[in-house]
């Protein structure tokens, strides 16, 4: 789904052209374009940052017919009010779902209802529509027709045939040929675009409006909505005036009005985002404390603006076990999830700051243990790389193909998620070494140089000049050629990228007119949220690495893309929608947002005046863009037993002279044994770096995934809006491109799949795995056959039966097998999990694999698969092993790396484990 984008045409008079007329730009800038008049006195010659979105001058923002201005260091006024509300498409998309799934009719197949008024002013409802079926309204729509406000509309489904299916056999089969028991059935959900509609399936069990209800028993479902509420439009505050002492906290000044009240508001910020009990607040609608959430936060800033509560938030996320928590994720969280390892770097910056060898002492254990129980879960030694979910976009839908399920999502192999695994071992080795534990720090060297060398062999993409966002698949896994922000920003920071490869990925990385989108291209058919929006927490992480490869307009302009949010909207947004701007559009914001006001904050301490905190010392290595040169200070900033006062002279990135105290201070570095108030003179050479390029490009969206079939030796599938061609792999490798729409391939066991590709070469997702073969289906050995079934009333499952396994039943499986042909073969279970829904909770199951040796073959991972749905029968991962011909046996276990997040509840329904030949 696409938002509307809201064009604000102004008119002005020759004189007030005359007199707001836009100056040429600074030099390498993007389009010039003319400014709206803003009130005032006269803009200064040139402006700091311009392109055709907006202008960023030194004490205002204009966008169009909005502008920001800061009266003084402590006051910011802005006009910014949310187009989303004023002209809304009258066609209203939906879907319904039963238990919150998307399972009435295949993507793109949306119901399409016109909800423009009737010549009598009737209320509207839609026609009872046949759950399964699609209906598109015939209607056309009028031109300069929009969403009128208030539209009340009854949206009726006819769930008849569904009842009458659990009626004559217990089960309703879907379009996807997936059964829904009648004992799994709850509740019946509408899902669609225009709020209070949502296309977040996962959580339409936490929207009670969004459920039809049946009132009469007669089989029809329906619920009443209104669409587009005036009292629910999204505007800011119009004035924010500082009304928090902050004067403990490091002060900067310089001669940019604009910065330096960004820089009081994230302060103000940083101070109302702490909670009583002295831990950090996610946001101002997001209580309590998230692991990757407070870590990201604490790189950026917190750990040297409030370092109690930064160590007080980090152990609030410890197990009793003394493991890291992982506290959201898909699929019941670890280890379908597995970032939460960012946590390690959090503790390091922490440790960097402060010096706080009780500190280091603390959370080394915790680490260490974290990571190997990371190392037998989800550490995949065929491609050196580390299984889980997109670090921070755990929201699937937004980030991966519609047909991945969270055991695929386990399987996936992320480039943001194995950049904050290599540093938690780069990190893990260096507290070892200092606490004489050489050993572990050799192990964890190595072990960090596996991910680095696995990133830059299976991600790195030669042709584009940036990291591919992960691996995909099931028994073969493929590269997304998707460019994934928040990790291609870490690659540079964490020297996974060295060089010029780093210098590729800061100029070759796709940017848009509001800022660096977590994906790109975006997916196309999906509201924005991680999806077709900027975070400006990802774009602070992206200015850091900017700097760091020495790309000014890059800098620049990720300094712009956060200075515009804040200034605009007075407060610290989540996100804000790609194609607008605007913070209203996607489908969870937050203001006061911790890890975007710490990257604001982050823009002064490491980027302007460049603090790199290390073991031993701090490192200054400023970077100031020549748009923003001049005179500026940060007075009363703590590193660890000091109290520094820095002032920053000129522009650039090259250090002409550094004192202390008046004194040369060698290699722009200040010991960390330095105590009391001192004064630190930077003088820089005001020369511009080389320079560099910039990959700005539109906004733009990938076809969608093709759903591929296979009948009589040959793959079909439908023709994809969009598509010139399409790619067809076999075993995750690119075997040929066609524009036909079939493909006729041998009857060998082989794993297909389909590739969308338009005009301008952007391509879709890879189509869902599609195993075919004589062999194909394997064979199957019936758990109740192995020990005794279980006698819970759940239904789905084949043979005669399927057995419990839980922390206190069946901890240990012993599995007999007979193997006809030795050779690779994918071992999988089929499983069932109700303990949560697919999207929150932390009940995923867990249990370790290995050979009649015992040795360890890998991890097999349960995850939920929707609360209460023990009737719900999917797989779990692949695990590919080498099997000699004859009589064997498989074992699955409970291991002490299998405890999962939730400690008490590890339980699952097993039916059968199956084994197919790849080879």
């Amino acid at each position: 789904m696409k938002y509307p984008i809201l064009t604000v045409r102004l008119a002005l008079s020759l004189a007030e052209f005359t007199a707001y007329q836009t100056p040429k730009p600074a030099a390498g800038s993007a389009v010039a374009v003319p400014t709206a008049p803003v009130a005032g006195p006269a803009r200064p010659a040139t402006p700091i940052w311009q392109s055709a979105a907006y202008t960023v001058y030194p004490d205002s923002i204009v966008q169009g017919q909005y502008v920001a201005r800061a009266l003084s260091r402590t006051q910011l006024t802005s006009n910014y009010q949310s187009p989303a509300n004023a002209f809304q498409d009258p066609r209203i998309g939906f879907k319904f779902s039963i238990n919150g799934k998307d399972n009435s009719v295949a993507p793109g197949q949306d119901n399409l209802f016109l909800a423009v008024p009737t010549a009598a002013g009737e209320p509207l409802e839609t026609p009872v529509l046949v759950f399964g079926q699609r209906y598109v309204d015939p209607r056309p729509v009028l031109a300069n027709t929009y969403l009128a406000p208030n539209t009340r509309l009854k949206i009726r489904v006819d769930l008849r045939p569904v009842l009458a299916a659990f009626k004559k056999q217990g089960f309703y089969t879907t379009f996807k040929g997936e059964k829904i028991y009648q004992q799994d059935f709850k509740q019946v959900f509408v899902a669609g675009g225009t709020a209070p509609l949502s296309w977040d399936f996962d959580n339409l069990v936490n929207k009670p409006e969004l459920e039809l209800k049946d009132a009469d028993g007669d089989g029809i479902y329906e619920v009443t909505l209104m669409l587009n509420q005036p009292q629910a439009a999204k505007n800011t505050a119009g004035r924010w005036e500082q009304s928090i002492n902050t004067t403990d906290f490091p002060q900067y000044t310089s001669p940019y009005p604009l910065t330096d009240a960004l820089y009081n508001l994230a302060l103000e910020e940083a101070r109302r985002a702490v909670e009583p009990d002295s831990t950090f607040r996610t946001g101002k609608e997001w209580a309590g404390v998230w692991t990757r959430d407070i870590s990201y936060s604490i790189i950026l800033a917190q750990a040297s603006l409030q370092p109690r509560v930064a160590m007080k938030s980090l152990l609030r996320k410890v197990s009793p076990s003394g493991r890291i928590i992982q506290d959201t994720g898909t699929g019941g969280a670890y280890p379908c999830s597995t970032d939460r390892i960012v946590w390690a770097v959090a503790a390091w910056e922490i440790y960097k700051v402060t010096g706080d060898e009780a500190w280091l002492r603390q959370v080394y254990p915790i680490i260490k243990q974290s990571i190997a129980d990371d190392v037998q879960n989800a550490y995949d030694p065929a491609t050196g790389l580390v299984r889980g979910e997109s670090s921070f976009l755990d929201w699937r839908e937004q980030t991966y193909p519609r047909w991945m399920q969270p055991v695929d999502i386990y399987q996936s192999e992320n480039l943001g998620t194995n950049a904050v695994h290599f540093q938690a071992n780069v990190v893990l080795a260096q507290m070892a070494r200092r606490l004489g534990e050489n050993a572990v720090a050799t192990r964890h060297e190595q072990l960090a140089q596996r991910i680095k060398q696995g990133l830059n062999a299976q991600l790195w993409q030669a042709d584009k000049g940036y990291y591919g966002q992960y691996l995909y698949g099931r028994t073969a896994l493929t590269r997304s050629p998707k460019a994934e922000a928040l990790g291609e920003a870490l690659s540079v920071l964490f020297d996974v990228a060295e060089g010029e490869r780093a210098s590729q990925v800061v100029s070759h990385t796709p940017t848009t007119p509001y800022g660096i989108t977590c994906l790109y291209p975006q997916i196309s058919g999906l509201p924005p949220y991680h999806n077709n929006a900027v975070w400006p927490f990802v774009q602070s992480y992206w200015a850091l690495a900017a700097a760091k490869a020495g790309n000014e307009q890059s800098v620049l302009e990720s300094m712009a893309a956060i200075y515009r949010p804040a200034a605009l909207f007075l407060t610290n947004k989540e996100n804000f929608v790609a194609e607008t701007g605007d913070y209203a559009g996607t489908q969870i914001n937050s203001s006061n947002m911790l890890w975007s006001l710490s990257g604001s904050l982050s823009l002064v301490y490491k980027v302007l005046f460049g603090m790199q905190f290390e073991a031993d010392q701090l490192v200054f290595r400023p970077f100031v863009p020549q748009a923003l040169q001049g005179s500026r200070r940060l007075t009363g900033f703590r590193y660890r037993r000091a109290v520094l006062d820095i002032a920053l002279e000129g522009f650039g990135n090259e250090v002409s002279s550094i004192t202390l105290d008046g004194q040369p201070l060698a290699g722009a570095t200040v010991p960390a044994s330095l105590t009391g108030r001192h004064e630190v003179l930077i003088q820089l050479k005001s020369q511009a770096p080389a320079t560099q390029p910039v990959n700005r490009v539109a906004n733009s969206f990938a076809p969608e995934t093709p759903a591929v079939t296979y009948q009589d030796g040959r793959l079909n599938w439908p023709a994809v809006s969009g598509a010139q061609s399409y790619q067809l792999l076999r075993n995750g490798k690119r075997l040929t491109a066609t524009t036909q729409l079939a493909a006729a391939v041998p009857n060998e066991a082989a794993a297909y799949q389909v590739i969308a590709v338009d005009a301008a070469g952007l391509e879709s997702f890879a189509s869902e795995p599609l195993l075919v073969g004589s062999t194909a289906a394997g064979q199957q050995v019936q758990l109740e056959t192995v020990v005794p079934k279980a006698t819970l009333a759940y239904q789905g499952f084949t043979g005669a039966g399927f057995v419990e396994i839980s922390r206190t039943r069946n901890t240990r499986l012993t599995i007999p097998i007979t193997v006809t042909k030795p050779g690779l073969y994918a071992v999988d279970f089929r499983y069932a999990n109700g303990n949560g829904p697919t999207n929150t909770q932390n009940k995923c199951a867990i249990r370790t694999l290995r050979d009649t040796k015992q040795q360890l073959l890998g991890t097999v991972v349960l995850p939920q698969r929707g609360t209460g749905e023990w009737s719900n029968w999917g797989y779990s991962n692949p695990v590919l092993v080498r099997l000699d011909q004859g009589r064997q046996a498989l074992t699955l276990a409970l291991d002490p790396a299998n405890e999962n997040m939730n400690g008490e509840v590890n339980q699952a329904m097993l039916d059968c484990v199956r084994l197919r030949p790849l080879q």
